[in-house]
């Protein structure tokens, strides 16, 4: 294939599905990943005309069907130059000592462990050909910790360490490697976070204007389309009115 191929996980909604359209509109070949398998299909039709497209339907949060189904690529699609591993959730908002275990699991599962088994299969490719660029989507709170935020915090503080870790080993290899840290984006996070409480979820983004996904990809499509030396290694963006994971300008209302 003459277009260079990029797999993008969790591409169903929010930020992954901006970066499917955002490289799409670079020429990039995408190969979508989720589990929603009527929004991957969908999202050819948000793809510029002409656009190589194929998805993959599984959970990250299972190696088994992970490994199944980056198995079942056809040959052409098999040379991914760009990983963007964006799968993630939030689930809950509690203190410690009142947290759900079936909460912590489910973020370690997707958050950390559905990124490396992702990644234990396609960056090997990688190494053979000695090019290659892996985007590990981390948050900001992967560099500070905020209250009822523990395993949350947690595991997209593995998530940064774990993309450290990346970029020491893959160096000699020419591979690039970059984390992207976002602060508040306005996209379906908080409504998973509280379980479908449409409520709950949209008053996190009142009084002053978040992120949008389509931020988020157009800094990842910037990062993509730098010249051969160059890597955009350790990104934090933020929407204007905040400062840190606690600290926001909100306007009155």
């Amino acid at each position: 294939m003459e277009n260079k191929i990029a797999f993008i996980t969790g591409a169903t909604s929010g930020i992954g599905r901006a970066c499917a359209v955002s490289l799409a509109k670079e020429g990039f070949a995408i190969l979508a990943c989720g589990r929603r398998k009527e929004r991957l299909q969908s999202l050819k039709e948000d793809l510029p005309q002409g656009t190589p497209y194929h998805y993959l339907t599984f959970d990250v949060r299972s190696q088994t069907e992970v490994n199944e189904a980056i198995d079942s690529l056809p040959a052409d699609w098999q040379e991914i130059e760009i990983l963007i591993n964006n799968a993630g959730n939030a689930h809950g908002l509690d203190p410690i000592h009142e947290g759900s275990v079936e909460d912590w699991e489910a973020m370690m599962d997707i958050n950390v462990k559905g990124l490396l088994y992702v990644s234990k299969k396609i960056i090997p490719g990688m190494v053979e050909r000695k090019r290659g660029q892996v985007i590990n989507v981390g948050s900001t709170a992967g560099k500070e910790v905020y209250p009822k935020g523990n395993v949350y915090c947690g595991s997209k503080h593995a998530v940064d360490a774990i993309t450290k870790g990346m970029r020491l080993d893959l160096n000699p290899y020419g591979i690039k490697v970059m984390g992207i840290h976002p602060g508040l984006v306005e996209t379906e996070f908080s409504l998973v976070r509280f379980k479908g409480d449409e409520k709950r979820a949209s008053s996190v983004y009142q009084g002053f204007d978040a992120l949008k996904a389509e931020d988020i990809a157009d800094i990842i499509t910037f990062a993509v389309t730098r010249p051969a030396h160059v890597v955009m290694a350790d990104v934090i963006i933020l929407p204007v009115a905040q400062a840190s994971t606690m600290v926001f300008h909100k306007k009155e209302q």
